[in-house]
């Protein structure tokens, strides 16, 4: 018998890029879904996927809108795709209404939302996978830190920069002086939202994602993967959204154990029980961005979403209903679930305007042959386009994204290359994702920062 009522769903989705796409295939795949999605972008995958007006192009972040919106359609529950909505606590705002979501409370997303909240948790529960950090909001006190430690560092704003805050002296900070001025930037503008600054231990090693089911107490993991944020190949040039990624038919990755992906997913459970301790219920995905160090694995941030492009791996490959699974997070009975995802490889390659990363060039048409493409077994994500007289146009973030799956990431990644025969126009992408040899060479990298 089903864990739900039969009959359709009408399920709201909030937010309109790539990873929301991948979102609402999956919450449409069983068939008895009706699709409401609220986002400020149009994005041409989601508006095929939404029947009539419920398509609502709006503010995100307008909390006593899309609930009057949601609603007025008889919502049965909410899954939020973004951080900002989870900042100003769409979730709570939901639940007043009688609205549950796939998403946590306030209170829960702060383990995005302030990365000094999160450090704070794990070091007063004693979770693995720290990193030795130092908060300030005098930037004074922080220069006379740097110039007595005379080490590299990472700065991070406390609260969300979309990606853009994080600085790491050694790379975007060539000094100690060019790390104090970007302290007294972060403190008297309050970038991020706090008069403050986190300062962490710079490890090194090779990231990786792990996201997870969560309702609440029981976590259950998806297959790991790992993303590229580069925007040249050879993983050189400035830091971006994403520029693509990949994840192995058997969960893991080359340089991640059994043993290492069962230490990660203790990591995160310990995070939702010292959360639990502190009377706060997370239900929704959570987000691990891990990096295996020669001392082990360190926990670089948590999410309070699912990743992207890391959804847009994941989620094909789920062969359990998505609005099932969605259930079972609301009312807290995932331990019920056995979650099965296809034993497949996957490789995500993002197209992106000319220029991404440094300049990007607004206004130019990229053509795609959609059946044709789709035809070869390759998926189209669409992320940020603008749709003017019948012509995609690029803007300044990422435009879409091509998903290849096979029995292994080489077979994933030629289909992705074999399909670009039938994308047209300018554009810029990194050809060297899912490829073996910078496979190989993030495998070297990990045996030489175990010293081996």
């Amino acid at each position: 018998m089903s864990m739900r009522d039969k009959r359709s769903q009408r399920v709201l989705l909030v937010g309109g890029g790539a990873r929301e796409h991948a979102i609402g295939e999956a919450l449409c795949r069983g068939g008895d879904t009706q699709l409401l999605v609220v986002s400020n972008n149009d994005n041409p995958g989601l508006q095929k996927l939404v029947e009539g007006d419920d398509f609502f192009k709006h503010d995100e972040k307008d909390v006593n809108t899309i609930g009057k919106w949601a609603k007025e359609r008889a919502t049965d529950f909410a899954m939020i795709g973004l951080e900002d909505p989870l900042e100003v606590g769409l979730p709570d705002e939901l639940a007043k209404i009688g609205i549950p979501t796939v998403g946590p409370s306030k209170k829960a997303a702060k383990l995005e939302t302030s990365k000094l909240f999160l450090r704070d948790l794990m070091r007063d529960y004693n979770i693995p996978g720290q990193v030795r950090y130092r908060y300030f909001s005098d930037s004074r006190l922080l220069g006379e830190f740097l110039k007595s430690e005379r080490k590299e560092f990472v700065l991070k704003p406390v609260g969300l920069t979309a990606g853009k805050g994080v600085k790491v002296m050694g790379v975007q900070l060539q000094s100690i002086d060019e790390a104090i001025r970007y302290a007294e930037e972060v403190i008297s503008k309050r970038i991020g939202g706090f008069a403050g600054l986190i300062v962490e231990e710079r490890v090194l090693g090779e990231e990786f994602t792990l996201q997870a089911f969560v309702d609440g107490k029981t976590l259950l993991p998806m297959p790991l993967v790992q993303d590229f944020k580069r925007a040249e190949e050879g993983n050189k040039g400035p830091n971006t959204g994403s520029m693509g990624s990949y994840s192995q038919p058997d969960g893991l990755l080359p340089f991640i154990t059994q043993v290492e992906f069962n230490r990660a997913v203790d990591i995160l459970s310990q995070v939702v029980q010292a959360l639990v301790s502190e009377g706060i219920s997370y239900k929704g995905i959570l987000y691990g961005q891990f990096m295996k160090t020669r001392d082990g694995l360190r926990i670089i941030e948590i999410n309070a979403r699912f990743g992207d492009p890391e959804a847009i791996n994941v989620l094909p490959l789920l062969q359990n209903d998505f609005v099932e699974v969605c259930h079972a997070i609301i009312s807290g009975s995932l331990k019920n679930l056995a979650i099965r995802f296809e034993h497949k490889a996957t490789v995500c390659k993002y197209i992106t305007p000319p220029g991404y990363g440094y300049k990007p060039e607004v206004g130019v048409s990229i053509k795609l042959e959609l059946p044709k493409i789709e035809s070869m077994g390759v998926k189209v994500y669409f992320a940020k386009l603008v749709k003017r007289n019948g012509d995609l146009l690029t803007t300044a973030s990422r435009s879409f994204a091509l998903l290849g799956i096979g029995d292994s990431v080489e077979e994933a990644e030629s289909a992705v290359e074999r399909s670009l025969d039938y994308v047209s126009g300018r554009y810029h992408m990194r050809h060297d994702i899912g490829k073996r040899e910078l496979i190989q060479s993030t495998c070297s990298r990990v045996l030489l920062s175990a010293g081996r």
